[in-house]
């Protein structure tokens, strides 16, 4: 049977030390999830955190590599799982299945050893990561703060919940995901659902620009751009 969309490992009071660095998880499907703790992590400071997708045919460590630069002097965890297949299942086969396992069971091992900061709990990524990441996240605004979507080609939610933060990024010359029929269809649809987007559009292609990764790890860490999930869930 088809996963249900709704994650349930939740964060959780952590007074433990645990290892900093890179880490892989190793799963039975053999494609190995990676985790990242910068060294400037303590249990006693709940550190942001993004749980983050890479693209079609693409590594865990691709979608590592969204935000990893910036890790460090951000205090930020990634957490990059591998997709089962070529793709995530959401777009291969239309429904939730192996790799949203995947994820809840990533997930859970984190929260088990890490303090993670619930205000800053984000889920993005890169292409077909990034439409993964928006229904997800749409599917999870309940464990979600944010959702950080780079070049996403669509949107399928299965049971809305919440209402996380979004940013979206779209190059104006993508010839892989063109924006025309891509973002400049989702942004509004999520406007119209109440969600609050941020959207920014740049001169390029089907990549993440160094300045643009730069400008969403910034609006993701403004407090004044913090919601509290389990608010957001009853909005």
């Amino acid at each position: 049977m088809p996963a249900d969309s709704h994650l349930h490992s939740r964060p959780k009071h952590i007074s433990h030390a645990a290892p900093t660095g890179l880490q892989a998880l190793p799963d039975a499907n053999g494609r190995d999830s990676y985790l990242y703790v910068p060294p400037g992590y303590r249990p006693d400071c709940p550190a942001p955190m993004a749980l983050l997708l890479h693209g079609a045919g693409g590594h865990a460590l691709h979608g590592l590599d969204l935000l990893r630069e910036h890790a460090d002097a951000a205090g930020l965890i990634l957490l990059a799982p591998a997709s089962r297949d070529s793709t995530w299942d959401l777009i291969a086969r239309h429904y939730y299945g192996a790799d949203v396992e995947l994820i809840e069971r990533s997930l859970a091992m984190v929260f088990a050893d890490y303090a993670i900061d619930t205000t800053r709990l984000a889920v993005g990524g890169f292409s077909d990561g990034a439409s993964y990441a928006l229904s997800l996240g749409m599917d999870n605004g309940d464990l979600f703060s944010h959702v950080i979507a780079f070049s996403p080609g669509f949107i399928l939610p299965l049971a809305s919940r919440g209402l996380p933060r979004m940013f979206i990024a779209h190059g104006d010359a993508d010839d892989v995901l063109p924006v025309a029929i891509c973002s400049r269809r989702i942004v509004p649809r999520l406007e119209r659902e109440g969600y609050p987007v941020t959207y920014v559009e740049f001169a390029g292609g089907h990549v993440v620009p160094p300045g643009i990764a730069q400008r969403a790890l910034d609006w993701f860490l403004d407090q004044g751009n913090a919601t509290m999930p389990d608010q957001a869930a009853q909005a």
